[in-house]
């Protein structure tokens, strides 16, 4: 067996997870995937499935066998009259995206990032924004689910439904997702409105521009009382999608080029991170563009950064959001990126972090590299004070005791994991904190 070196090691996206496996799995098929979690189990290794990388927290990282699922990856079979894809697990929400254009279809939500594999992003909770739409694991109706002892297990609401439940935001913890069907429909356009707008405005109104939207969402920029807002209705055309220099300008240029370079001089001089705000907070004009979905909803995303996000009650939003502003008013901190807020309807998957509730996001993000405990210490308590439930892949510190307290039916996803996973086969430090022993 070939020694661990530095070229063993896997890194998440952020940098702020490393790992180093016994050895990696790279299975070309559902009966190689189920062979190699046989085989680890056998020799008493742990297993668990990468992605992307785009979890911030440890919740892939394993000394074990390190799966990754580059070779499940394409569309099995697209279904015109039930209206669903099925797709392998490892695909990546971005070739999914493109794929369904191409047939003419598209899911009906989706998040802001697009670099994700399909199991990742629903095993983590990954969500837009939406009045009425909800998260992508919402849109699931069918998966395939390798279990601990090697069995592949066909899961909906009509076949091993208690799995069903859980098994969609399973955070690995259930089983290995090798296949996940998703209801899909006819693609249709999107007109998205970019406006910037007051804090007090924006959460002045906050009930009403989510009642009025099909998708609402904003960026608070810390140190200053501005913010951008982003509103995505669906409309009958004509496409006018943003044109290719003021496109570059926005997205590229300003989002992520100019952005670059004023986080990268915030973090060498913290000091002009207020007056850099100011700037930058009305740097982003209003803007009006009509394109499919897919890049509607998605944004490239190329500042890293680390990032801790809280689902809360949506009723609760705005006070905890004014308090996080009059925190961050008060203190010495220095915030360079923007609060970013969004909404999800209420859904039925146990660990869902919209499980049973109207929910609003409330995320806070610092550049990589910066120091950011202090901030996410505080904007935590914060959160949880107001019931706060923390994104599975986004940094927390959270622990089991805590969250069977926010989650109702968190009892129901350990039971079900002592029953599919008695030996923690799929376990590591991550879910012995978050799901307990």
């Amino acid at each position: 067996m070939r020694s661990r070196s530095e070229k063993d090691t896997w890194r998440n996206w952020a940098g702020t997870v490393t790992a180093r496996p016994v050895r990696e799995a790279r299975p070309a098929s559902v009966r190689e995937l189920a062979d190699t979690v046989r085989s680890a189990a056998r020799e008493g290794l742990r297993v668990k499935t990468v992605g992307t990388g785009h979890s911030f927290t440890s919740i892939a990282a394993t000394d074990g066998v390190l799966v990754r699922p580059d070779l499940l990856t394409g569309i099995r079979r697209i279904d015109r009259r039930e209206m669903t894809v099925t797709v392998e697990s490892g695909t990546p929400l971005k070739r999914l995206n493109v794929a369904l254009a191409r047939e003419g279809l598209s899911l009906t939500n989706m998040g802001d990032i697009m670099e994700q594999t399909v199991a990742g992003a629903v095993s983590t909770g990954t969500h837009g924004t939406g009045r009425d739409s909800a998260s992508v694991a919402a849109q699931i109706r069918e998966l395939e689910l390798v279990t601990a002892d090697g069995r592949v297990l066909t899961c909906s609401e009509k076949e091993n439904p208690e799995v069903f439940a859980a098994a969609r935001v399973g955070l690995g913890a259930l089983g290995v997702v090798s296949a996940l069907t998703f209801a899909v429909e006819p693609v249709f356009l999107l007109t998205a409105r970019e406006e910037p707008m007051s804090f007090d405005r924006v959460t002045s109104e906050f009930d009403a521009l989510h009642a009025e939207n099909e998708h609402f969402e904003f960026y608070w920029f810390p140190h200053t009382g501005n913010c951008n807002t982003k509103r995505n209705n669906r409309s009958a055309g004509p496409p006018a999608p943003p044109g290719r220099v003021s496109g570059w300008l926005e997205d590229e240029f300003l989002s992520n080029g100019l952005f670059q370079v004023v986080n990268s001089l915030g973090r060498a001089v913290p000091a002009t991170v207020p007056a850099i705000a100011r700037v930058s907070s009305r740097a982003l004009s209003a803007r009006t563009y009509t394109d499919v979905p897919y890049k509607v909803f998605t944004s490239p995303r190329r500042v890293r950064f680390v990032e801790m996000e809280y689902a809360l009650p949506k009723e609760t939003a705005v006070d905890a959001l004014r308090e996080l502003k009059a925190m961050i008013d008060r203190s010495p901190l220095r915030v360079s990126f923007p609060v970013e807020v969004r909404t999800a309807p209420a859904d039925d998957i146990t660990l869902s972090t919209a499980s049973g509730r109207d929910t609003a996001y409330i995320a806070v993000h610092m550049y990589k590299g910066t120091p950011y405990r202090s901030y996410f210490t505080a904007a935590e308590r914060i959160m949880t004070a107001h019931g706060g439930r923390p994104h599975w892949g986004k940094l927390h510190t959270r622990d089991a005791a805590y969250l069977a307290e926010v989650y109702p039916r968190f009892g129901e996803f350990t039971a079900l994991r002592d029953r599919l996973d008695p030996d923690r086969v799929f376990g590591n430090d991550y879910l012995r904190r978050v799901l307990g022993a």
